[in-house]
C-alpha cells in the first residue's frame, strides 16, 4: 500500500506525490488533523473553515479518479503506526514542507518511524525552496530550473485499499474552538484557487503594479492567490505556468500592433513576488531557529524586556488612535487578509512606535492571517522589525501612509466607522480636531475614538536612535556579514 500523506497540499492537480504513488499500487490518501498545530498560537478557526473547503473538494475530485480521502486526529507518527498495523504500508509519499518548529519537529519523528519500519518515505519539492542547501549563491537558477520541469499529470486513477477505515471532516466543535466571526473569507479549494488565478491574470491585475499598495484599491488589483499557495490549493508551478502564458499572449499582441504596457508591467513585478515567496521561505528552511530568535543576534536583549501589554492590546484591537493602523487591523478580524504595504505598515507601528517584540506581534498576526505561510512570515516580520542587520530599516509615518493611500478616508471610514463624519483634512490626525468639530463629527476623541498611544515624532526618534546606536557597533557589522552570506538575495550583492 503506498500512503499518500496530504499536508499543505490540497489540491489533486500537480500532485507529484499522488501522481507517483497512483502508479505503483493501492493508494491510501490521508489527512491528518494534528490537535498540536490546531490548538497552537498560530491557528484559528478561520483556518480549519477554509482547509475543510479544500479538503471537501479534494475527496469529490479523489473519487472522480477511484480515490477516496481519510481523516485521522492525533499526533504523527502515531497515526501512521496505527494504519501501519492494520494494513502495511510500503511508501510514504508526501510535499516537503518548511514549516513552524511544530511540523518540522514531527516531520523528524515521522522520517525515523519510517526508518525504523524500513519504510521509504518519498518527500517532493513543491515550491523553489531548495532543502539542504549549501549556499544561497546560484539559489535562483536553481529555483528556474525546478520551474523548466513541467507540472505533474493528473492520475489517470487510483485504486484505494478495502481494509483501511475512512473517518469524517472533523469541524471547529471538535476540537473545541469557537466558530470564526470573520466575514467574507474566501472560498477554500482548488476550484476556487483556479477561478482566482483565473481573474487576477484576464480580468483584475492590470493595474497590480500601480494599485498594490493602497488598501483602497488593493483587494480587488492584488492577485489574492496568497491563502491558496499557503494550503497549497494551487502549487507555485501553476501559477507560474498560467502566469508566463498569459506573459505570451500578452507579448503577441503588442508585436500585433497593440500594446498593453500596463498588464505587462504589473504581471513582470507580480512574477517578481512568486519569487520573493520562496526567497522568503528559503531563509527559514535554512535557519529554522529564525521563527524565535532574532535574524541577527546583534539585537538580542533589544525589546524583550520592555513589553508593554497595554500597547499591545490596543494594537489588537484596532484601538491605537492612529485611524490607518486601526482601520487594517480590524479589517484583518473581519478577512483574514489585508494588502503588503499595510502589513508592513502594522508591523512598523507594533515594533518601533510601541516598542514591542516582533515574536508576540507575529504570533498574533500569524492566527489572523489565512494566508500564514511561515516561512514568509517570520522573515518578514524580522526584516519590517529591523533585527536582520541587512535590511534598510524602514519606520512607516501612520499619517503619511494615510496621505499616501486613504488621502480621502474610504477604507478608515469603512472599518473605523467611529471615523465616518471626520472631514478629510483631520481623517490622518482626528485628534487635532477643534472641540466644536468633533461634536459636529458625532467623535469626541478621547471617548468615541482614542487619543494617539504614542506621540509619532518622539516614537520615531526614539526607535531610531536606539537601532542606529546598535547598527554603528563593530560587531553588528560581522553579524551583517554573516546574514548576508547565508540568506542575502544575490543581486544586492552583486550590486554593492
Amino acid at each position: 500500500m503506498q500512503l499518500v500523506w496530504f499536508k499543505r497540499d490540497l489540491r489533486i492537480a500537480d500532485h507529484a506525490p499522488l501522481w507517483h504513488a497512483a502508479r505503483l499500487g493501492p493508494c491510501l490518501c490521508l489527512y491528518v488533523y494534528e490537535p498540536e498545530l490546531i490548538h497552537s498560537q498560530e491557528f484559528d478557526a478561520s483556518h480549519l473553515s477554509f482547509i475543510n473547503e479544500a479538503l471537501a473538494e479534494l475527496d469529490d475530485q479523489l473519487r472522480k479518479v477511484g480515490g477516496q480521502l481519510t481523516y485521522r486526529v492525533g499526533r504523527m507518527p502515531e497515526v501512521l503506526d496505527e494504519i501501519h498495523q492494520a494494513s502495511p504500508v510500503e511508501a510514504l509519499w508526501s510535499h516537503q514542507e518548511t514549516g513552524n518548529r511544530i511540523t518540522y519537529d514531527r516531520d523528524r519523528r515521522v522520517a525515523l518511524w519510517a526508518a525504523k519500519h524500513d519504510i521509504a518515505w518519498h518527500e517532493v519539492p513543491q515550491n523553489g525552496v531548495i532543502r539542504r542547501l549549501k549556499s544561497r549563491d546560484g539559489w535562483s537558477q536553481q529555483r528556474s530550473r525546478w520551474l523548466e520541469q513541467p507540472p505533474a499529470a493528473l492520475p489517470e486513477s487510483i485504486h484505494s485499499p478495502r481494509d483501511v477505515a475512512f473517518e469524517r471532516q472533523r469541524t471547529a466543535a471538535d476540537f473545541g474552538l469557537t466558530e470564526t466571526e470573520k466575514t467574507d473569507l474566501p472560498q477554500g479549494g482548488e476550484r476556487a484557487g483556479q477561478q482566482v488565478l483565473q481573474s487576477f491574470l484576464y480580468q483584475r491585475g492590470e493595474h497590480y503594479s500601480r494599485e498594490m499598495s493602497s488598501p483602497v484599491s488593493a483587494g480587488n488589483s492584488c492577485s489574492r492567490l496568497s491563502a491558496y499557495l499557503a494550503w497549497g490549493c494551487v502549487s507555485m508551478k501553476t501559477v507560474e505556468y498560467a502566469l508566463s502564458a498569459r506573459q505570451r499572449e500578452l507579448r503577441q499582441r503588442r508585436s500585433g500592433g497593440r500594446t498593453p504596457s500596463a498588464w505587462l508591467k504589473s504581471l513582470q513585478a507580480y512574477q517578481s513576488r512568486l519569487s520573493w515567496h520562496c526567497h522568503f521561505m528559503q531563509k527559514l528552511e535554512d535557519q529554522p531557529s529564525i521563527e524565535f530568535e532574532n535574524m541577527s543576534r546583534a539585537y538580542d536583549g533589544l525589546r524583550e524586556d520592555e513589553f508593554n501589554q497595554q500597547y499591545f492590546e490596543a494594537w489588537c484591537r484596532g484601538q491605537t488612535g492612529y485611524p490607518l493602523v486601526d482601520a487594517c487591523m480590524r479589517a484583518l478580524h473581519r478577512h483574514s487578509w489585508i494588502n503588503f504595504r499595510m502589513r508592513a505598515m502594522l508591523v512598523s507601528f507594533a515594533s518601533y512606535h510601541l516598542w514591542l517584540h516582533w515574536r508576540p506581534t507575529a504570533l498574533y498576526l500569524a492566527q489572523h492571517f489565512l494566508d500564514f505561510e511561515p516561512g514568509i512570515h517570520f522573515s518578514q516580520f524580522q526584516m519590517q522589525a529591523g533585527t536582520t542587520g541587512i535590511n534598510t530599516v524602514r519606520i512607516y509615518s501612520p499619517v503619511k501612509q494615510v496621505l499616501d493611500q486613504d488621502p480621502q478616508g474610504e477604507f478608515i471610514r469603512k472599518y473605523v466607522p467611529e471615523l465616518s463624519e471626520v472631514p478629510n483634512e483631520y481623517i490622518a490626525e482626528p485628534h487635532k480636531m477643534p472641540v466644536m468639530l468633533q461634536s459636529a463629527a458625532g467623535c469626541q476623541i478621547g471617548k468615541d475614538y482614542p487619543k494617539p498611544i504614542v506621540e509619532h515624532t518622539m516614537a520615531y526618534r526614539s526607535a531610531r536612535a536606539r537601532i542606529d546606536v546598535i547598527r554603528r557597533r563593530d560587531a553588528s557589522r560581522t553579524e551583517a556579514k554573516r546574514v548576508m552570506q547565508r540568506h542575502g538575495s544575490r543581486k544586492r550583492m552583486r550590486g554593492r
